[in-house]
């Protein structure tokens, strides 16, 4: 990645539109890495790291953020959520669900199993090691949210 869209991505307030933008582009070097990366350390670690940073630019992507608006204090709760730690953790949390699903068999259960898209994406085989990559994914956004808040 170039310097710019690192700045970018960790400024302190960036649009919707950025994020759609880097969603894209995570997703198409995710696809890429799916085909075309030999089983190992690319396609088994680093593909899990990018997810988590993934899901959480689709979600700001796709959530409007009210930057100065006023707020009740119902409404504070849900865009707090959306705010980048937060966010992160969420994002992180709902990964070690699907994670732990794949232990639990979560595709077979919900009668899935014969359909391959649902094995790809909620995947089938649990790897303890995922979770320490979906951990990793986390670290970098919180190190994006905490480099954004210097000045």
């Amino acid at each position: 990645m170039s310097t710019a869209v690192i700045r970018a991505f960790i400024s302190r307030n960036p649009s919707r539109k950025s994020f759609f933008i880097y969603t894209v582009l995570l997703f198409l070097t995710e696809v890429l890495i799916a085909l075309y990366a030999p089983a190992g350390f690319i396609r088994g670690f680093v593909g899990d790291v990018l997810v988590v940073i993934l899901l959480f630019c689709m979600v700001r992507a796709v959530v409007p953020l009210a930057v100065n608006s006023v707020a009740n204090s119902k409404d504070e709760g849900i865009k707090r959520l959306f705010k980048t730690p937060w966010l992160a953790l969420a994002v992180l949390l709902f990964a070690f669900a699907i994670e732990f699903g794949q232990y639990w068999g979560l595709v077979d259960k919900l009668g899935l199993g014969g359909n391959r898209l649902a094995r790809i994406v909620i995947g089938s085989h649990f790897d303890p090691l995922d979770l320490v990559a979906y951990f990793v994914g986390y670290l970098i956004l919180l190190g994006c949210y905490w480099k954004s808040r210097q000045p």
